[in-house]
């Protein structure tokens, strides 16, 4: 018989020569099918029953080959072996029987573990076959007829032919898929290929393999494990239906096919309906794709990765050609962010993208060499060496970055921004930190700057902008002090300042700074009164004084004796916990002790006198932080630092360096009294930076309370010296700050409600007013008529402020619309009017427009007499249009615009917008604005907006954002007075902090607004925009203050009698979505060194009750600001536990502590 049935034909034609040796494989000689017939015939006749007990185990004999030498072997075997044979298959039949009992049970999965047991009787009956092989033995066939087996060689005839079968019933060849496993040849599989076929077209599965049964087992993993997350950076794979052309440009649109380009389906049998593409319909008819749609699913990633070689290779050309241009480098360096990200672009072996991990050490060695590439070409360029200094904070110690910032210092010593990097960076170092360190190199930095600036460093030439910049270290320099607990030496270094600048003697300002301070020296330890102290004269009277033989000594008037302090009243309260004690005599005394200490002459003191030393600032202390400023704009600068660092609301605020530096409270979320009054509120804008002698709790809000007796003294002293020193405008703005100053503190008796202290501070108030407008240069200052009458109005005096304001209209005489302090004063007389009433329709806005109306008019200004003609409102209109017209004109022209006519601007803009509102109505006022907008928006884009736009109010960007200001006010009282959707309101909003997202006033009115939506999708999305292009903190900071008022609702709501919280409607996420906001602010350019952001988080932290996250979280802020004095205090209200550890880490960095524990413990004793 053939061995395969198809050539059945084939084997069995007769021989024909060299054919018949061809096809002599597909013949099998050993088999025969007449042969079959014949021995199951005889096997059945001699084959007995088979016991039970063997009934379900499968037979050992194998088939085998018999050959031609099996009939000549000779007999070597006698009876007895025979016999011993017989005995030994007993045996095993026996062990055998037992065996399978045993493992009856057991599954098909250890088919394998019986293999062998199976093989071993196999081989032991092959041997004895061969050894009980006799040519003659026919008898013994009968005899041998009731034993198990059968023997092939006791069968008669013996052909070449014979094989054996098995008829033992055996039910595993039915139970089972395949052939018993025993019976196919074992071995070991190298891979899941197979040669011969092709790897994209066909495949081979491999069943019941052994790694198939493990996997089978293996525990499934949740998408949150290590490995799982692991796979979540893997960038999926783009999926494009046309092969595009490579192209390094992006494409501006998404091509879309047109109509007339779609192929119309074709019906068949295996697609009636035509909706089968041409994959489905080939895998119907069972075919595979081409082979050229078989590489389709390779073609993105090779085309990713062409796109990125091409860049690569362009960027080299690029740097090749260019070697001078830093931006290249630049962007060559944050290119290889975009590298990484992108699937093995250098990958040799296929599978190498998934295994090699994205380190960012990768990422860092990478931009490291490029960045020193650069370097070699650029020797002078200080961006690059900068780069290349923040890219090895990951790699080297922090003692080998400071020797190398020193080298870098060494070599540009006259590069202001390096400097100011340079002491961030060493002011951040929390393991080298000390405040004495710090200090010295403020002072070595400012002093370095001046010699650059005398011209006493030859080599290297002062650079443009540095007496600024040298200006903004100095006040980082008094910030950083004050944070630090050293309010003293802060303070000290104003008031030399003050004295070195404006009372500078005539024979010392010809020499360099450090001549002149040299010669200073000698009056600040002469115990002279100084800026501030009570008989201050100054430095350049001093000096005439003591050419004439020194001062006449007067004796002090009794009446002028300063009362005792009171140290005992300290403590309060002994039953109260250590830590709070602690913490409120600590705060105590900050806000008593921020002046330095001298002696009183009168008293006969000395410093011996002084109880505690460090109150003494020597001349070693500030010695050499003094500079040179010659810009009368920056001196002016320089009394208003002074005063908004005193807690006046001078309306100055720090330089963008250093400003989120100093940013420390939380005072940047009140409302104050915008709620109640959105068109007249206070700004007092203290952008977040708290006053000297304040440490309060995060959460306290920010009134302007004033300060001790002694403090408030040291203000006034400070404002007779310096009023003197200026004239016209910047005098009358020093008047302005000192009464709304007064003013502010009668705001915060008003909202605490205490009679008694808004009687002597209204009092008060009124009087520095009124003699402050006696004065000739103030008799037509329109500011101070403005506040005095605002004064009036808000103690309830409203008939009384009527007058002021009249008599100061009256004084103006028929100005019109070219004074913006008239437009001003105007502006504010008709705001109050119009908030008087809530009724629209009163008198109130007869009178408003009463007042605008005869702003525009030639004579002179008459009291309310009655309803206004409407002939006289269309001609105060017609006024209004021309005169905008004209400052439009002229504001577009030139750019800066001039103060005079960008304020005016600003004036007439606001007063138009209410003059429409109470006129015509809501629209025609956002008309105006709209107008306005799209005059100015051309010039705010081009000139540049953001924070640095919001600080200069004489810019066309100031003027602009002064407009959304007024605009967003009249749409938030529109909405309290009458109803108005505020879908208006939230698109005004949004536009405007799109222009200006450093407006703290803009981003409350934002969040207050949209607290009270129910979705937080619009505002999170925006919120999200605007921190991806916006530079200033302040959007994160609202955002973070958007989701804390959130979820303090949601807990309102869930909270029962203001107790637990039961959790009756779901977080949806708002603590996981804080935390992840408050990381992402941390990473941003300005909030790791934010102290203030960092309260923020550990207070939120704390709130959650995760107390070892929070004190990590304290430890790594003390790393980035170990110099605020309020994160330590923070520890020690939220880790009472901790308080003597967290003392002893303010002693070893030096920063400030005014009651060392063991002086609190003997305070308690007594």
């Amino acid at each position: 018989m053939a061995l395969f049935p198809a050539f059945a034909g084939v084997s069995e034609a007769p021989d024909s020569g060299s054919s018949r040796k061809e096809l002599d494989w597909l013949s099998n000689p050993s088999f025969c099918v007449g042969t079959i017939t014949s021995l199951s015939r005889q096997t059945e006749e001699a084959t007995p029953l088979i016991s039970q007990g063997t009934a379900l185990t499968r037979s050992p004999l194998k088939s085998e080959h018999s050959d031609e030498s099996d009939t000549n072997r000779k007999p070597t075997q006698t009876s007895r072996k025979k016999k011993k044979e017989k005995k030994k298959k007993r045996k095993h039949q026996h062990h055998k029987k037992t065996k399978r009992k045993r493992g009856q049970s057991s599954s098909s999965g250890s088919e394998s573990d019986t293999d062998s047991e199976k093989d071993k009787p196999s081989r032991s009956i092959r041997d004895g076959n061969k050894e009980s092989e006799k040519p003659n033995q026919e008898n013994n066939a009968a005899a041998d007829n009731g034993r198990r087996f059968v023997w092939l060689e006791d069968i008669q005839p013996l052909t070449g032919e014979t094989f054996r079968t098995d008829k033992k019933p055996d039910p595993a060849n039915w139970e089972y898929k395949s052939l018993y496993r025993g019976d196919i040849a074992r071995y070991k599989r190298k891979g899941d290929s197979c040669l011969g076929i092709n790897p994209k077209k066909q495949c081979i599965s491999w069943e019941g393999t052994s790694m198939e049964k493990k996997r089978s087992h293996k525990h499934v993993e949740r998408y949150f494990t290590k490995k799982n997350v692991g796979l979540m950076n893997i960038d999926g794979v783009a999926i494009s239906s046309k092969t595009e052309l490579l192209s390094s440009e992006p494409i501006s649109f998404i091509p879309v096919e047109s109509s007339e380009d779609v192929v119309s389906p074709v019906t068949t049998w295996l697609n009636p309906l035509g909706i089968y593409d041409q994959a489905t319909t080939q895998w119907l008819q069972g075919q595979g794709p081409s082979e050229q749609e078989s590489q389709q699913p390779d073609a993105q990633p090779d085309r990713e990765s062409a796109l990125l070689k091409a860049k690569v290779e362009e960027f080299n050309r690029k740097v090749r050609e260019n070697p001078r241009d830093i931006q290249l480098w630049m962007a060559f360096v944050a290119f290889q962010d975009e590298v990484m990200k992108s699937p093995g672009l250098y990958a040799i072996e296929e599978g190498e993208q998934e295994k090699r991990k994205r380190s960012l050490r990768l990422v860092l060695e990478k931009k490291l060499a490029i960045l020193e590439r650069a370097i070699e070409s650029n020797q002078s360029s200080v961006e690059l060496k900068l780069a290349k200094l923040r890219l090895c904070t990951e790699f080297w110690e922090p003692s080998t970055l400071v020797k190398e910032w020193q080298k870098l210092i060494f070599l540009h010593p006259n590069n202001t921004a390096l400097w100011q990097k340079y002491l961030l960076f060493c002011q951040s170092q929390f393991s080298t930190f000390s405040i004495s360190k710090i200090q010295s190199l403020y002072g070595k930095c400012l002093s370095t700057l001046s010699a650059v600036k005398d011209g006493s460093i030859l080599s290297h030439p002062e650079l443009p902008g540095t007496e600024e910049a040298m200006f903004a270290l100095f006040l980082q320099q008094c910030h950083f002090l004050r944070q630090a607990g050293h309010s003293e030496k802060a303070i000290s270094l104003f008031q030399a300042m003050v004295d070195f600048t404006f009372f500078k003697p005539d024979s010392v300002k010809d020499l360099p700074t450090k001549g002149q301070v040299e010669f200073f020296e000698p009056f600040w330890d002469s115990g002279e009164p100084r800026a501030g102290e009570k008989g201050a004269r100054g430095w350049r009277a001093w000096m005439h004084q003591q050419e004439r033989g020194g001062w006449v000594v007067i004796s002090p008037d009794d009446d002028d004796d300063d009362e005792p302090e009171d140290d005992d009243q300290e403590i309060k309260d002994k039953t109260l916990p250590r830590w709070q004690i602690w913490l409120a005599a600590e705060r105590s005394r900050d806000q008593r002790h921020w002046r330095p200490w001298r002696p009183d002459k009168t008293k006969k003191q000395t410093e011996e006198d002084c109880e505690d030393p460090e109150r003494q600032v020597l001349f070693d202390d500030i010695g050499q932080s003094l500079i040179r400023l010659s810009s009368p704009d920056l001196q002016f600068q320089l009394i208003s630092a002074f005063l908004q660092f005193l807690g006046v609301p001078s309306g100055f605020s720090p330089p963008a360096s250093c400003l989120y530096l100093a940013m420390d409270e939380n005072s940047i979320f009140d409302n104050g009294l915008y709620d109640e009054r959105p068109l007249t509120f206070l700004n007092l804008s203290f952008s977040g930076i708290s006053c000297v002698g304040r440490t309060d709790q995060l959460g306290c809000r920010r009134w302007t309370r004033g300060h001790h007796r002694e403090g408030e003294e040291f203000i006034r002293n400070v404002f007779h010296l310096v009023m003197p020193l200026f004239s016209g405008t910047e005098r009358s703005q020093l008047c302005f700050s000192w009464l709304r100053y007064e003013i502010a503190k009668v705001i915060w008796c008003l909202h605490t409600k205490n009679k008694k202290r808004l009687k002597s501070q209204g009092k008060n108030c009124k009087k520095l007013a009124k003699n402050l407008l006696k004065e000739p240069d103030n008799r037509n200052n329109f500011c101070l008529w403005k506040q005095y009458a605002h004064l009036e109005w808000l103690l309830g005096n409203t008939e009384d402020a009527r007058k002021v304001f009249d008599t100061a209209l009256s004084i103006a005489g028929s100005r019109e619309l070219k004074d913006h302090e008239l437009c001003e004063l105007s502006l504010l007389y008709a705001e109050l009017e119009v908030e008087l009433l809530p009724d629209m329709r009163g008198a109130a806005t007869a009178r408003a427009v009463h007042i605008l109306t005869r702003l525009t008019e030639n004579g002179p200004y008459g009291p309310y007499t009655g309803q206004v003609l409407a002939v006289h409102i269309l001609k105060a209109r017609k006024a209004y249009e021309h005169a905008l017209q004209d400052c439009l004109g002229e504001g577009s022209l030139s750019n800066p615009a001039p103060p005079d006519s960008s304020n005016r601007l600003v004036s007439l803009v606001k007063c138009f917008m209410l003059f429409q509102y109470l006129t015509t109505g809501i629209d025609a006022a956002v008309r105006i604005y709209e107008q306005v907008f799209a005059k100015l928006k051309g010039s705010v884009s081009s000139e540049g907006c953001g924070l640095e736009g919001s600080s200069s109010p004489q810019s066309l960007s100031g003027v602009l954002e002064a407009a959304a200001l007024m605009h967003t006010s009249l749409l938030r009282f529109h909405m309290k007075v009458s109803v108005y959707p505020l879908a208006p309101l939230r698109e005004a909003l949004s536009e405007a902090l799109q222009l200006y997202p450093g407006n703290q006033v803009l981003w409350r009115s934002y969040v207050q607004i949209q607290n009270k939506s129910h979705s937080a999708g619009k505002t999170r999305r925006f919120f999200n925009t605007v921190t991806r292009s916006a530079k200033p903190l302040e959007p994160w900071l609202f955002a973070i203050e958007a989701e804390r008022m959130r979820k303090s609702l949601v807990e309102t709501v869930q909270r029962v009698d203001g107790r637990e919280v039961h959790a009756t409607i779901p977080e949806t996420g708002l603590t996981h979505r804080l935390s992840a906001l408050f990381e992402q602010a941390l990473r941003s350019d300005h909030g790791s060194q934010c102290p203030l952001l960092w309260r923020m988080y550990l207070k939120f932290l704390v709130s959650l009750g995760n107390k070892e996250r929070s004190k990590g979280v304290f430890y790594k802020a003390l790393q980035n600001c170990p110099w605020a004095k309020v994160l330590y205090m923070d520890a020690v209200e939220h880790f009472p536990d901790e308080m003597q550890e967290i003392l002893d880490l303010m002693t070893e960095k030096e920063l400030r502590v005014r009651l060392p524990l063991e002086e609190l413990e003997l305070l308690l004793e007594d």
